[in-house]
Parts: structure tokens; C-alpha cells; sequence
């Protein structure tokens, strides 16, 4: 029992959590892409982007895992995009740090879906079944290099003062 709920409902609220923060934040990129604030979007985006972390450190353990730094490691880049979107309104240099952090927790979870996909769809595992090997290598350093490219652009697109609520 993790919060008064079996081990199978909390893990399929956390994954459900996930896969939310994952899509708005793809709708929140696009939107950075095309000049849009995408206002509620964000704020499900950061609200599930962090509750997939917080989350992340319910289920049981006896050591700090790789998936608890990840959980670490997005959860102080959302310290910087949600003040930098709320508390100081993108203003200056606050909008590149948004746009850059949150693209950063972004990139994260699909980090963390691209590892669970590997461990749990048979296609997959058969292909990398210790994630060393040249398929989750490759597939890793493709959503890199989509993030990193992405994030480029959003920095460069995404301007305050012509961004548009959607």
C-alpha cells in the first residue's frame, strides 16, 4: 500500500500523471515554437511535471536510484520555470530561463518514457535488454538531439511581448 492505495493504482496514477505532463508539454513546446503562451496548458504541464517526480519518490525504496536523480534534477529545473513563468512574468532573462528549464523537465520525462518503454515492451527489451546496447543508445541520443534542436528554436521564437495566449 503506497498513500492508502495498492502498489498497481498508485503506479498507474503516476504513469497516467506522466503521460499527461508529456503531452501538455509537447502542446507548451509547440506553443513556444509558434509564439503562444499556451496559459492553462502550462500550468498542467508544470503541475504534472512536477507531481511525476514527487511521486516518483512514493514507491518503495532502500537506495537513492538513477530515477530518483532524474526525479531530483527536474524538480530543481521546475525551481526555476515556475517562478520564472508566475512570479516574474518572463520579464528579461527570466523568459529564456523558462523556456529552458521547462524544456529541460520536458526532455526528462521523455527520457524516462523512452527507459520504460525499453523495460516493459517486449519489442523493445528483446532489442536492449540491459539498455547498453546500440538500439537504447540510439533511440536516447535521438530525443536528445530533438530536444536540444527544439530548445534552440524556442528560445529564439518564444518572445514575450508578441506571445499570444492560446
Amino acid at each position: 500500500m503506497i498513500l492508502g492505495m495498492s502498489t498497481a493504482t498508485f503506479t498507474f496514477l503516476h504513469v497516467l500523471i506522466s503521460l499527461v505532463g508529456i503531452g501538455t508539454g509537447l502542446a507548451v513546446m509547440y506553443g513556444f515554437l509558434r509564439g503562444y503562451r499556451m496559459d492553462s496548458l502550462t500550468a498542467v504541464f508544470l503541475v504534472t511535471t512536477a507531481l511525476t517526480s514527487i511521486t516518483g519518490f512514493g514507491f518503495p525504496f532502500t537506495q537513492l536510484l538513477p530515477s530518483h536523480k532524474v526525479g531530483i534534477i527536474s524538480l530543481v529545473l521546475l525551481a526555476v520555470a515556475i517562478p520564472a513563468r508566475y512570479v516574474f512574468h518572463l520579464a528579461g532573462s527570466w523568459r529564456l530561463a523558462y523556456v529552458v528549464t521547462a524544456a529541460m523537465a520536458l526532455y526528462l520525462n521523455c527520457f524516462v518514457l523512452v527507459v520504460q518503454l525499453f523495460m516493459k515492451v517486449p519489442a523493445l527489451k528483446a532489442l536492449a535488454p540491459t539498455q547498453k546496447e546500440p538500439p537504447f543508445l540510439v533511440a536516447q541520443l535521438v530525443v536528445l538531439a530533438l530536444f536540444i534542436g527544439l530548445t534552440i528554436l524556442a528560445a529564439k521564437r518564444f518572445r514575450v511581448g508578441s506571445a499570444q495566449p492560446a
